[in-house]
C-alpha cells in the first residue's frame, strides 16, 4: 500500500502537475486526506518545488457553516482569500486539488446559501477561473477514499471493507499496481488519447447528434474554428500538464446557441452536496428550457440558473463505455470518475477550444460563440447504446460513436 501511495504522488506531482524547478506548489485537500496530502508535498520538494503551500477543507465545518452561518456570508469573499488563489494563479503556480467529500455533505441546505456562494466566489476569483481554463497554471484534480464516500459506493461493507474496495478502484482508475510503471503506462495512454484526437479533428464536425434508448435526441453544433482536446495539455509557457487523473476524454466546446433536443443522464450527479438522479433536460437553440429529476430536482434548477451562462452549454466531451472506469461497473459518487466512465456534457463555463482559443480574451471567445459562466458542471450522458452521428461542414454524416463506443471504421 506504501509503495501505491508514493506511487501515486508521484504520478499526480511529476506528471499531473509537471512542477517546475522552483516553482510555488498550492494543495487543496480535506483534512481527513492530509497523509496522502504531506506525501505529495514531499514528493514536489523532492522535485524542486520552491514552497507547498496548503489549503485545508472539511466536510464538517463546511455543512456546520451553510446550515448556522450568519446569512451576509454567503454573499462575500474574504479578501484574503481573494488574494490566495487569484495572485497564485497570475504568478502560475501549480495547483493539486485532492477530490474527496461525503456525496450528500450538504443535503438539507438551502439551495439559496449555495448558489449565493457560488455567485460571490465567481465574482472574487475572475483571476483564478479564467487562467484556469486558458491553461494559465498547471492544475490538476486528483481524489482518494475517504470513508464517508466509500460507503456511499460500498453500502453493505463495513468501512474498512469499503475502503479497501474504493482504494483497489481508484488506483484501477488511475493505472497504479505497485509495480513502479504508472508513468509508463499513462505515457501509452496519452499516446493513445492523441491518436484518437488527431483523427478527429481532421474531421471538421459542425455538428453531433446524439441517440440512444434512455430518450436522448439531442443535437450539439460546433462553432467554427473549433478544435478537440485531450487530458494532456499544454500551459501557455509551454509546459505539460494534466488537468484530470483519471482522464479518458477528448472534450471540445459547442456553439452556445446551436444545442437543441432532449437529453437524458445516464447516471445520478453528485453536486452541490446533494444527489441528482434519473433526470432530463430539453434544450431550445442552446439554452435549457426545461429540467425534471426523479431526486434533486430543486438542486439541479438552481445549479441551471447561477447566472446566465450557467442554462447553456460549455463542453461535450467523448469516452468509451469500454473504459477502465466504466469496465469497473461502479457507480463513483465523484464526478471526477464518473465523467471518466461516459460521455458527458458540461452547464456552464466553455473552455477556450477553439484555434488560438489560449491567447483569447473572454470577449473574444464570446464574439465566437462560447459559453461564459461561473459554473462549470458535467454530467454524464453515455450509454451502452449511445450514438453519435457526426456531420461535417461539407454535409457529410460519419458515425463517431456506435453502440457506446469510437466507431472502429473511424478510430
Amino acid at each position: 500500500m506504501n509503495e501505491k501511495l508514493q506511487e501515486y504522488a508521484r504520478l499526480l506531482v511529476r506528471v499531473g502537475l509537471n512542477v517546475a524547478e522552483g516553482q510555488r506548489m498550492v494543495i487543496s485537500s480535506p483534512v481527513e486526506c492530509a497523509y496522502f496530502a504531506r506525501l505529495c508535498a514531499k514528493e514536489a520538494y523532492d522535485a524542486g518545488c520552491g514552497e507547498v503551500v496548503m489549503n485545508w477543507t472539511d466536510d464538517a465545518m463546511t455543512r456546520m457553516k451553510y446550515l448556522y452561518a450568519e446569512d451576509k456570508t454567503f454573499d462575500v469573499v474574504p479578501l484574503w482569500r481573494r488574494h490566495f488563489f487569484n495572485d497564485c494563479a497570475l504568478e502560475g503556480s501549480a495547483y493539486l486539488a485532492i477530490s474527496a467529500s461525503d456525496p450528500e455533505n450538504l443535503k438539507g441546505v438551502a439551495s439559496d446559501r449555495i448558489i449565493r456562494a457560488q455567485r460571490a466566489s465567481g465574482k472574487a476569483l475572475k483571476d483564478f477561473d479564467r487562467l484556469q481554463m486558458c491553461g494559465g497554471f498547471p492544475w490538476c484534480i486528483a481524489s482518494i477514499p475517504i470513508p464517508s464516500w466509500a460507503c456511499r459506493v460500498f453500502p453493505d461493507a463495513p468501512e474498512e471493507e469499503a475502503m479497501g474496495k474504493l482504494w483497489d478502484a481508484v488506483f484501477s482508475a488511475v493505472r497504479i499496481s505497485g509495480d513502479g510503471q504508472a508513468v509508463t503506462r499513462w505515457q501509452e495512454h496519452l499516446a493513445t488519447l492523441e491518436r484518437r484526437l488527431e483523427k478527429l479533428n481532421a474531421l471538421d464536425l459542425q455538428y453531433l447528434h446524439y441517440t440512444n434508448s434512455l430518450g436522448t435526441d439531442l443535437t450539439i453544433e460546433l462553432p467554427e474554428g473549433h478544435i478537440w482536446e485531450s487530458g494532456g495539455d499544454m500551459t501557455l509557457s509551454g509546459r505539460s500538464y494534466i488537468a484530470n487523473i483519471p482522464t479518458e476524454e477528448l472534450f471540445t466546446s459547442p456553439l452556445k446557441t446551436g444545442a437543441n433536443g432532449v437529453v437524458y443522464a445516464s447516471m445520478p450527479l453528485v453536486h452541490d452536496g446533494n444527489i441528482i438522479d434519473k433526470f432530463h433536460f430539453v434544450v431550445k437553440d442552446g439554452k435549457i428550457t426545461e429540467v425534471h429529476a426523479g431526486q434533486g430536482e430543486e438542486t439541479l434548477k438552481a445549479a441551471v440558473t447561477v447566472d446566465e451562462g450557467a442554462s447553456y452549454f460549455g463542453e461535450a466531451a467523448l469516452v468509451p463505455y469500454d473504459s477502465p472506469i466504466s469496465n469497473q461497473n461502479l457507480l463513483f459518487y465523484n464526478t471526477l470518475f464518473d465523467e471518466n466512465a461516459a460521455c458527458h456534457i458540461a452547464f456552464g463555463e466553455a473552455y477556450p477550444c477553439i484555434k488560438g482559443g489560449q491567447q483569447m480574451s473572454k470577449d473574444e471567445l464570446k464574439a465566437l460563440g462560447l459559453n461564459d459562466s461561473i459554473t462549470h458542471v458535467d454530467f454524464m450522458v453515455g450509454t451502452p447504446d449511445l450514438s453519435i452521428v457526426g456531420t461535417t461542414r461539407q454535409g457529410e454524416e460519419v458515425p463517431v460513436f456506435t453502440d457506446g463506443n469510437f466507431d472502429t471504421r473511424l478510430f
